[in-house]
Parts: C-alpha cells; structure tokens; sequence
C-alpha cells in the first residue's frame, strides 16, 4: 500500500475504504480479519457484509492467528 493510499485510508473500515487496487484487496480483507481476531476485536454488520463481498474473488487461503495474552 503507497503512502497516498494509507493517507486516503484514515481511520476508516472495510465498509468505507478498500484497497484501489484489486491485487491488493485480499492481502487487505486477510491482514483486517487476522487482527480483529488476535485482539477479540468486535466486528459490525456493515464491515462483515464489506469483507464477505470483496472477499469472494480472494483465493482459499489458510488464516494462521496467534492470540493475544
């Protein structure tokens, strides 16, 4: 992700801002999954529904998730 697109990203959610590139897009849906589950993030309707729909065109890949302490 380059610099300009971090910046346009903000503080935004899947639900509001997505990567530009589709390239980049599962790489994206994958890392904001893996955090919210390593951390017990909750997660809303409006961001599930975003990351289901881009991430349909996303290649089945292992998801490897160390929890917290």
């Amino acid at each position: 992700m380059s610099a300009q697109s971090n910046r346009s990203k903000a503080d935004q959610d899947p639900s509001t801002w997505m990567p530009p590139f589709d390239g980049d897009r599962c790489e994206y849906i994958t890392d904001w999954i893996t955090v919210k589950v390593r951390w017990q993030l909750a997660i809303d309707s409006s961001e599930e529904a975003a990351l289901a729909e881009n991430a349909a065109p996303c290649p089945n890949a292992p998801v490897t998730v160390t929890l917290a302490r």
